[in-house]
């Protein structure tokens, strides 16, 4: 074992160096979290007191039933949106398919808490919906009443997951399936239930899973819609409110971090001792039938009505960024700039902020990514896998928990340049952000270096080249497209995290813009400048991910000229 590290001293040393950044900036702070949740206050000893505490105190057992149901009605929510759109889109011959598909994953390039505010313009008790049903039938709706609210928002936001994991099953389920069971007399909705829906289960649960995932941990949503009876606004309450040493923080830290890993281990139980592998080559997808008047007629109410539902936020959003006045009317009472005006001439650091710190985090993963992918596919070196899962594990650490830990962990350390604890400084936050979206980055390097062929290596090493010199020419540049890929992704979603930023924020003039929303549509004049703010992280995600797309596509074709040569 330490022979291999010898004979590879430059590896090695890369190596150790990602091991140290891992453990200290995921490890240490995710176990000191951990550790707190199960330590007494006074004594410092091994206790259990604390979880007893939890259970036995009524707010937090009614916070932790509410986020077991928010996440799960969500995910019934979502998949009630998504499973139309998949199954119209790839069963039938439906005008506009690919651009319901788009329209479908719209709601990916805003983050809910962004258009919390303008939900609740639109769909609240006195909201633009509600009023007109007033006026027309004499009735109201409670969308976004309570847990409602953060059910509807949450459904809207994440159920583009749902749609592109089904989509893609439903695309390579064996046809013969199909056909077999119809030949049988199995028709319509039981065809549906019995053999399509079955077929497509894994890419339903993968969607589901990430579903229920991202709403049980999901701060920045709830606490817009004012709704504190949740497990993570209770934990940010009382690391806000008490302080660091306060144990029912990091309590519920730790059964976020343990649901999370129940999440994908009953995801895994799910689908474990059954095969979906297809019998042809391919699959060759569902066999598209062509609709029948009346049907087409449904489904298109079906369609229009979803599609109408999820980009709602975004035509609330810019309603809002460019309203006057907007209460106890369908509509803004007039429209204007000054919003923009305020945001760009007054408050412009909290762009630049993000547009750095996003930067800054994403230069990072790519490093981290690349190397981590090399040492993995390249070397031999003893525990190179556990650099891979280590760094995939940020995935199902919450980003409030990781907040958390960073305050934990880096409070009571003072920064050598300012005098100031380590964790009020500007870079630790960048870490963080680049901890979070890690895992992003790994893949795309991953699949990118698995795309690369080892004899380019070999033979660039045959006529001399070092083997850093063959990473720097060879590897790096062939590498680049999934390089980009990656530190795009990050980039995008690095730009609009919000459950950490809010929890190492310590001042307003370091704030980026996620910071600056939650902030601003904390009070009704502030709206205006924050639905502002939250069109800017729109179009900064929405950018990210078609740069993205286009580098994905780009290197696809490439590949694709390359293999038929």
């Amino acid at each position: 074992m330490i022979a291999e590290f010898r004979r590879h001293p430059g590896p090695a040393a890369v190596f150790f160096a990602v091991a140290a950044f891992l453990v200290v900036f995921l490890g240490v702070p995710v176990v000191n979290v951990v550790f707190v949740a199960f330590q007494d206050p006074a004594t410092g000893a091994f206790t259990l007191v604390n979880f007893e505490d939890f259970f036995r105190t009524s707010l937090f057992r009614e916070s932790f039933w509410n986020s077991i149901y928010v996440a799960a009605m969500t995910v019934v929510v979502a998949s009630a949106l998504a499973l139309p759109l998949a199954y119209f889109t790839t069963r039938f011959h439906f005008g506009g398919a690919a651009v319901i598909q788009s329209l479908g994953v719209v709601p990916l390039i805003m983050p809910p808490f962004v258009g919390a505010v303008a939900m609740q313009l639109l769909f609240g008790r006195n909201g633009s919906i509600n009023l007109l049903l007033d006026s027309w039938f004499g009735i109201t709706i409670p969308f976004m009443s309570g847990l409602n609210g953060v059910i509807f928002v949450e459904a809207i936001h994440y159920f583009p997951f749902i749609l592109l994991n089904v989509t893609a099953s439903l695309q390579i389920i064996d046809r013969s399936m199909e056909e077999s069971a119809q030949n049988l007399g199995s028709s319509g909705f039981r065809l549906f239930r019995r053999i399509v829906f079955p077929l497509a289960m894994p890419g339903y649960v993968a969607g589901a899973s990430l579903v229920f995932l991202k709403v049980f941990d999901d701060l920045g949503t709830p606490l817009l819609l004012n709704v504190n009876k949740l497990l993570a606004p209770q934990a940010y309450l009382r690391i806000s409110t008490v302080g660091v040493t306060d144990p029912m923080g990091y309590v519920i830290s730790v059964i976020l971090v343990a649901f999370s890993l129940l999440a994908m281990w009953a995801a895994t139980l799910a689908l474990r001792g059954k095969d979906y592998a297809t019998v042809q080559r391919g699959g060759g997808g569902l066999a598209r039938r062509r609709m029948r008047p009346s049907e087409k007629v449904g489904a298109y109410a079906v369609v229009l009505l979803v599609l109408v539902l999820v980009l709602s936020p975004h035509v609330g959003l810019a309603l809002l960024s460019f309203g006057t006045v907007w209460s106890f009317s369908t509509t803004p009472d007039a429209y204007t700039l000054a919003h923009y005006h305020k945001i760009f001439e007054d408050t412009p650091e909290f762009v630049t902020n993000t547009v750095l710190y996003a930067t800054l985090a994403a230069g990072i993963d790519v490093v981290l990514g690349t190397a981590i992918a090399y040492l993995v596919l390249r070397t031999r070196l003893p525990g190179r896998v556990w650099l891979d899962y280590m760094a995939m594990g940020a995935i199902v650490v919450p980003g409030l928990v990781l907040g958390i830990g960073y305050l934990r962990t880096f409070h009571g350390v003072e920064a050598p340049w300012g005098g100031q604890p380590l964790a009020a400084w500007w870079g630790i936050l960048v870490i963080a952000l680049a901890v979070r979206r890690l895992p992003y980055a790994l893949r795309s390097c991953t699949a990118a270096l698995q795309q690369l062929s080892v004899s380019l290596e070999e033979a660039a090493e045959n006529l001399g080249a070092g083997k850093l010199r063959t990473v720097r020419r060879i590897v790096v540049p062939l590498m680049a497209g999934g390089m980009l890929a990656g530190f795009v992704t990050s980039f995008a979603t690095a730009a609009v995290e919000l459950s950490t930023t809010i929890m190492l924020v310590a001042r307003e003039s370091d704030a980026p813009l996620s910071y600056a929303i939650y902030v601003y549509m904390q009070s009704a004049a502030g709206r205006g400048p924050g639905a502002a703010l939250g069109i800017v992280a729109v179009v900064i995600v929405a950018l990210g991910a078609f740069f993205s797309h286009r580098v994905i596509e780009s290197e696809r074709r490439e590949r694709a000229v390359l293999a038929a040569a």
